[in-house]
């Protein structure tokens, strides 16, 4: 077998990437479900919740209160004494410890609002790319997460994302 010289080489390998992107398409799912005015609602929901709306509240109090307290500190620390400024750096460090703790909360229950968006919205979400892979004549789909660049016209996240709000909708009207 003849070995293949490094400029025959280097002229196939960039050449393949001319050839490849007919029927190549990046799409960033996440986006596009979340992006649905379904999932907007979704969050504006979770925003409502009680709970929820409490913890952001709470979030943002200690955050604040933290701020405050650290404000003080490297503005009056030539004044205090040492243990006024260890009693401050323990507050901060009760009050990050609490805010790490709500944000938690708060970054979970997303994270679970946003799975069920994903897992109710699934089978639209499949047809959906069906549809578009057969009737662009897609023969590789890529995430955008995986892609450094793309040229945007081989994006089909806005094609899902407008097109799951018209299933979605057509779909509750006919309900």
């Amino acid at each position: 077998m003849k070995k293949i010289t490094l400029p025959l080489f280097l002229t196939l390998f960039l050449a393949l990437p001319i050839f490849a992107l007919e029927g190549v398409a990046v799409i960033d799912l996440r986006t596009a479900v979340l992006a649905t005015q379904v999932s907007k609602d979704a969050f504006k929901a979770l925003e409502e919740e009680s709970d929820y709306s409490s913890n952001v509240e709470q979030a943002r109090i200690l955050q604040t209160d933290r701020q405050s307290l650290a404000e003080k500190l490297s503005k009056e620390a030539e004044t205090l004494s040492q243990e006024e400024i260890g009693d401050i750096q323990r507050s901060i460090q009760e009050k990050s410890k609490d805010l790490e703790f709500i944000v938690n909360k708060i970054q979970t229950k997303q994270n679970e609002t946003a799975d069920k968006v994903f897992r109710d919205l699934n089978p639209s979400v499949q047809k959906i790319l069906q549809e578009l892979i057969a009737a662009k004549e897609v023969k590789l789909l890529l995430g955008r997460e995986n892609i450094l660049f793309s040229d945007q016209a081989l994006d089909l996240t806005d094609d899902v994302t407008s097109m799951l709000d018209v299933a979605l909708k057509d779909q509750n009207s006919d309900n």
